[in-house]
């Protein structure tokens, strides 16, 4: 399942909590039952024993005491980055005990998103310095194989380097030992405000005070760690987040006979299965009244500002310097409704059982991505994994490394490949999306962007 990093790119945008309890008390009507894909699970109305309340969940309690209820988006981010407690802060998440990724199943996985890279430098005229950033980069699986890849090119291992966007301790720790072989001291970053640090970016003064780690990789490139995607250096990018919008905080909305309506989440002191319980809100939010199409269909959907705002980012950000952005992530154009939902050990988990123990997901709408970028970038996609590997020539290489390996062998690199291309597994359920920048247009109305197209 999913992969992820503690990338901290949440933003206070449209909190929607009001002072004091009874205010917002006021603002809510009734629980509702818990969803899934669309549907009403039902769940037993009493309950003799609640599930297990661990000590972010005590916080959480102690949070919509004094303040009421949280929108579902307010309890992902304290989930994921609670200093103290987050799920993404002090713990592996990715692997044997956490969440399995497609460069961790197949080291061809990698060399086809490395290719891809590449080609699309070489159509640019091979611009130098070349920024490849990763958002989120999980335990550095994929990083690495890209420098693999580059390293063996002559141009490109010239004029490449690494930065890392990545809020985690530990995380960072995997991503450098995996990447280099050591650990180094995390430098002391001081957490500047807001006008400091867009004072240090207009001024073109050198990043090396934004960035907290910096070594040097195993295949020779020099890497860097930030901890916010606007601290990366301005240049030619080619910009990849691999499984990370899944892991965005979400609106849970929903249409009523009085108007849509936000999903909070509130205490439970009553008989219920968990210390904490679904509502919706009375009146209207401002994500209810905000982040509605006039032109909407569904009658729920989730909605994910903050997304919006980091897709915008990086669009500005290959607009003005150049390059192009790779999005890869399971997700939907605009079809699905209720996703959210958490995984723990590889099995979905209910998530408001036991707080902080499991992995928040909600699928991506591409469809609002896109959106969201319609007039600043140009977008390709989304197509299937299976579409894009496929368009890559993945078969062809497949086959040739069969022919090179030991027939024991054979059993576990075709289950692989299954995993990675079926359509009820990673290639049906993963999409890829592309970003370029608008000055490009003409360019790739000739050569359009491998992997979006049949050869």
């Amino acid at each position: 399942m999913l992969a992820r990093s503690g990338v901290r790119i949440f933003r206070n945008i449209n909190n929607v909590n009001v002072n004091g309890r009874q205010c917002l008390k006021n603002n809510y009507a009734y629980q509702i039952k818990k969803t899934y894909n669309g549907g009403q699970r039902a769940y037993s109305a009493k309950v003799q024993t609640k599930t297990k309340e661990t000590k972010l969940a005590q916080q959480l309690k102690t949070r919509i005491s004094a303040t009421g209820p949280m929108t579902v988006a307010e309890y992902m981010k304290e989930i994921g980055i609670n200093p103290m407690s987050g799920y993404y802060m002090h713990r592996d998440v990715i692997g044997s005990s956490g969440v399995i990724t497609s460069p961790e199943i197949s080291q061809l996985y990698g060399d086809i998103i490395a290719e891809w890279c590449l080609n699309e430098w070489i159509k640019a005229g091979k611009p130098k310095p070349w920024y490849i950033v990763e958002i989120g980069p999980n335990r550095g699986a994929l990083s690495d194989e890209l420098l693999r890849v580059f390293s063996q090119n002559n141009d490109a291992r010239e004029v490449v380097s690494l930065h890392l966007v990545e809020v985690s301790p530990h995380l960072s720790q995997l991503q450098e030992l995996k990447l280099c072989g050591t650990v180094s001291v995390v430098k002391d970053v001081l957490e500047a405000d807001d006008s400091r640090r867009h004072l240090h970016l207009h001024t073109n003064q050198d990043n090396d005070d934004l960035m907290y780690k910096h070594n040097i990789t195993k295949h020779g490139v020099p890497v860097s760690w930030y901890r916010n995607l606007e601290d990366v250096p301005q240049g030619f990018s080619c910009i990849i987040a691999y499984e990370l919008f899944d892991a965005f905080p979400i609106h849970r909305l929903q249409k009523t006979n009085e108007g849509w309506r936000e999903v909070l989440i509130d205490l439970d002191d009553g008989q219920g299965e968990h210390h904490l319980r679904y509502v919706v809100s009375r009146g209207p939010t401002p994500a209810s009244q905000f982040f509605i199409d006039a032109d909407e269909t569904r009658t729920s959907l989730e909605v994910s500002p903050e997304s919006g705002v980091l897709v915008q980012e990086i669009a500005a950000r290959i607009e003005k310097e150049g390059g192009y952005s790779l999005l890869i992530d399971y997700g939907h154009d605009g079809t699905k409704t209720d996703t959210f939902r958490a995984f723990r050990r590889h099995a979905l988990h209910d998530p408001l059982s036991e707080p902080g123990t499991a992995d928040l997901t909600a699928d991506v709408d591409f469809s609002y991505l896109k959106k969201m970028v319609k007039g600043k970038a140009i977008t390709f996609g989304p197509v299937t994994q299976q579409e894009f590997l496929t368009n890559m020539d993945i078969k062809t290489k497949f086959e040739k490394i069969l022919a090179t390996v030991k027939p024991e062998l054979h059993k576990d690199l075709i289950a692989s490949y299954d995993m990675l291309l079926g359509p009820d597994h990673m290639g049906g359920r993963f999409k890829f999306l592309g970003l370029y920048p608008l000055d490009v247009a003409e360019d790739l109305k000739r050569d359009p962007p491998a992997g979006f197209f049949k050869k």
